[in-house]
């Protein structure tokens, strides 16, 4: 089984992202948090989580980016009717308080919401989701916590990128720079906007 895997990104689309991995090209389904905290250019390193699904037609390998939010979808996907796609849709559609508010509330129609979702599924789900609602609460609060991270610090790295354009370095060498400035400081939660300018800079200024 794949668990993790690492390697430069080559290619994006909306659902999908293709890593090289020694000179091959592993096609990932990825999870929203992972898509929503791609670095601004490709050919950059990244790490992600994974599950592997081998079928009869194909293998299938899913990226998380966290361990905490591939539990949470191998959690959806041991509900009956639950398929990787629609597990991948829970994942990005339902917060800790929208599977608090389902489940008090026996809200079918706030789970038809959520893509690929009928009305018959709705039902299933609800009495699935009220029985695991502990288990899920709990991964789902870890997820939350990891993916607010990694997507807090690539938009950081965003912002600073392009203020290093707006004083007139090119794209990829902010990138670069940012990238850089973002592996020497440990804590990325507390780091401001400015700060990491200021850092990014030092990198030009030592080339």
């Amino acid at each position: 089984m794949i668990s993790q895997i690492r390697g430069k990104l080559i290619e994006v689309d909306e659902e999908k992202i293709v890593l090289d991995v020694g000179g091959v090209g592993y096609e990932i389904e990825a999870s929203s948090s992972v898509l929503n905290a791609l670095p601004l250019d490709k050919n950059q390193e990244i790490s992600l989580m994974c599950h592997f699904v081998v079928r009869e037609d194909a293998q299938l390998l899913y990226g998380f980016s966290s361990k905490e939010e591939r539990s949470l979808f191998r959690a959806y996907i041991k509900i009956n009717g639950v398929g990787p796609r629609l597990g991948l849709a829970l994942l990005a559609s339902l917060s800790i308080n929208d599977l608090s508010h389902i489940a008090d509330q026996n809200d079918v129609g706030f789970l038809q919401k959520v893509p690929g979702v009928g009305k018959k599924t709705a039902e299933r789900l609800l009495v699935e989701l009220k029985n695991q609602l502990g288990d899920l609460l709990k991964l789902q609060s870890h997820g939350v916590s990891d993916q607010n991270k990694v997507t807090g610090s690539a938009s950081l790295a965003r912002e600073a990128g392009e203020a290093l354009m707006a004083l007139g370095y090119k794209q990829q060498e902010s990138s670069e720079a940012v990238t850089r400035a973002l592996t020497e400081v440990s804590d990325h939660t507390s780091l401001t906007l400015n700060e990491l300018v200021r850092l990014a800079l030092r990198n030009f200024i030592r080339e």
